[in-house]
């Protein structure tokens, strides 16, 4: 055997292996630069949740109304929806305020058939907003009483209170000042009403003027 040979045959096989190595290892850097990336893109994501947390825009639509100002007051104010729902709710023949026999007939003859269950009375993490819309028809000249509902199942100690309102004619009269009675604690404003009707520019106008920065 030609020692030399072997030598440089081993020597060749070495080199190539320590060229082997190094070129994984290379190729692995930028896998691990690459890391970080994901948990970027969780932190820019979850960015606009940080917006303006301490308002809650609680609101009951029949027919939409309602809903539709809920979320524009959101819009312009930054705050987290929430809608109360009765359980089981009302269907369109339930609402027939013109039949007699309807739900919401009898409920308005029969005030204590108006203690309904609710799918979720308490808004999570309720206790750390501020400012609570709450916005709601008016039912016979009264807010609808799944409102009422929500009201008497949350305290609002420390927090502002806005009702409001939307009804094709009908106004705001004492619907609010009659939640506040049946409220626990809050500091309960005048409120505003909507027209079945009403542009997003005129509840982001109503909203300037409360001045809630």
């Amino acid at each position: 055997m030609d020692f030399k040979k072997l030598r440089k045959i081993a020597g060749l096989s070495l080199l190539t292996s320590l060229m082997m190595v190094t070129a994984a290892c290379g190729s692995a850097e930028p896998k691990k630069a690459a890391a970080p990336a994901p948990a970027q893109k969780t932190e820019q994501a979850a960015a606009p949740a940080a917006g303006k947390g301490d308002v809650l825009v609680v609101y009951y639509s029949a027919s939409g109304s309602t809903k539709r100002v809920a979320g524009d007051i959101a819009k312009a104010t930054g705050g987290t929806l929430f809608e109360i729902q009765p359980d089981p709710a009302y269907t369109d023949a339930d609402l027939d305020y013109r039949d007699k026999g309807s739900r919401v007939s009898k409920e308005h003859d029969n005030p204590s058939l108006r203690d309904m269950k609710l799918k979720k009375a308490v808004p999570d993490n309720f206790k750390d907003y501020k400012t609570v819309f709450i916005g709601y028809p008016i039912w016979w000249g009264i807010a609808a009483w799944p409102t009422d509902v929500f009201v008497k199942a949350n305290d609002f100690t420390g927090k502002t209170v806005i009702p409001f309102c939307t009804s094709v004619s009908s106004g705001l009269g004492d619907s609010g000042n009659l939640l506040k009675k049946e409220a626990k604690g809050g500091n309960w404003q005048e409120g505003g009403r909507f027209s079945s009707g009403a542009s997003a520019k005129e509840v982001t106008d109503w909203v300037k003027t409360l001045k809630l920065n």
